[in-house]
């Protein structure tokens, strides 16, 4: 009879381990087991980047990257970009159900009305330099709010929790949008209600004199897409970065301004525009064949192919891809279009690729998108992040509910020397450094 678990034999002393496995996993801890001695600390598995370890068991995201499939709670991304909308993905994320009529009213009003932040928060933002990135604006404000609402510390009431959500995304669009304002010297726009989460985010950004902004509902609808798209990834850079500082029980603020820190880099948040930055010096759909050879050849970097998790087409990138085209009906079609289109159709041809399984993922068409949109090219990772807030609070709240959690704390591989002793100054021999 076939059996659930895995036996290990350590050659070093012959001993037999039966080690059980479950939902394809073994715990780490088994390995414990393993020991030459009594004193021996017992085998331990080296991981670097975390290419192979589950660090939880979660119900919110799940990801076949073999297959190219993503869904939320069970729902394919591709239902929930076409039918639903971004507030109620952000709920079925928190929650683990999508939300009957009553809930989704009071859930789009108390989002809609922790808009609004602090006057001095204001205050706060002006201290900044006129040229800081809006990234470090908003990592810094994020994690100020924790001062502003002192009472989220405490993470173990559910309704105090379910009270820093509510002003956790309602709060996000404006602090965005006001980094990005207080970068350009413009005034500060304030929320309006009567808008959606996406076209008062638009509002926020791009209102001026007049007296109530309208939206494009192209625009609107576009964004609206683009956020349910980013809302959560499963276990990435930024969201693990949540669940490690989170796991100290630290206030959401604090977890989440540790987690857009991490989506700030160009590997995670700043990958879109570095497609730009790569079709910017293409230059012309002429100039596309020789850019193929020189990255055969390792001189250059295909940025926005390929996805550590997928090893086929992202699904994502299908779906903004199609709607590139509805964007660009209204905004005229980016110039940088013809060149990207190009590079995907000469590399989904290119045996390089195709062996590779390098395939277009998100960041590869929402620059472009973005940037059609009118969104200033530092203001990227911020249009991440407003979206992924509700997946990081997702896991946040997934971690605290969860009872095999603790405080993070990997293990290391010591290479360093062995034990030495003090001497003074005049008897070190000199070091070559």
């Amino acid at each position: 009879m076939a059996k659930d678990s895995l036996t290990i034999i350590d050659n070093r002393t012959g001993t037999r381990y039966e080690l059980p496995i479950e939902q394809g996993t073994i715990r780490a801890m088994d390995l414990r087991k393993i020991k030459v001695s009594e004193s021996d600390f017992g085998l331990m598995t080296y991981d670097p980047a975390f290419m192979n370890t589950a660090l939880c068991k979660s119900r919110i995201t799940f990801i076949d990257g073999e297959q190219g499939i993503l869904r939320y709670g069970g729902y394919p991304i591709e239902e929930l970009a076409q039918e639903s909308n971004f507030l109620e993905v952000a709920y079925l994320l928190i929650f683990g159900e999508l939300p009957n009529a009553d809930q989704y009213r009071d859930w789009c009003f108390q989002i809609t009305h922790h808009t609004l932040v602090h006057e001095n928060v204001k205050k706060f933002m002006d201290g900044f330099h006129h040229d800081a990135h809006p990234m470090g604006i908003l990592v810094s404000t994020l994690a100020a709010l924790s001062t502003f609402y002192p009472s989220a510390k405490r993470i173990g009431d559910p309704e105090e929790r379910k009270l820093q959500v509510y002003r956790m995304i309602g709060k996000m669009p404006t602090l965005s949008a006001w980094a990005y304002r207080h970068s350009q010297g413009q005034p500060f726009a304030y929320p309006d209600n009567e808008l959606s989460y996406t076209g008062n985010f638009l509002n926020l950004m791009f209102k001026m004199a007049e007296p109530r902004y309208r939206p494009h509902p192209v625009m609107e609808k576009a964004l609206d897409v683009l956020f349910i798209l980013h809302a959560d990834h499963e276990q990435n850079c930024s969201t693990s970065a949540m669940r490690g500082v989170a796991s100290s029980h630290v206030d959401p603020y604090s977890a989440a301004a540790a987690a857009a820190a991490a989506l700030s880099g160009p590997l995670h948040g700043g990958a879109n525009e570095a497609v730009l930055q790569m079709l910017n010096e293409i230059g012309s759909k002429a100039r596309v064949p020789d850019f193929i050879r020189r990255v055969k050849a390792g001189e250059v970097k295909l940025m926005g192919f390929g996805h550590r998790v997928y090893k086929n087409y992202d699904p994502r990138a299908k779906i903004i891809k199609q709607m590139a085209d509805a964007v660009f009906d209204v905004t005229g079609k980016n110039p940088k279009l013809e060149i990207a289109l190009e590079l995907e159709r000469i590399a989904l041809q290119d045996e390089y690729f195709i062996q590779r399984r390098l395939y277009p993922n998100v960041d590869f068409y929402s620059g472009l998108i973005y940037q059609s949109m009118g969104f200033p090219i530092d203001l990227f990772p911020a249009l991440f992040a407003i979206p992924r807030t509700a997946g990081w609070l997702a896991q946040w709240k997934e971690l605290l509910e969860d009872p095999e959690q603790k405080i993070a704390r990997p293990r290391q591989i010591y290479i360093g020397e062995d034990l030495r002793h003090y001497r003074n100054m005049a008897h070190r021999m000199v070091q070559h450094v």
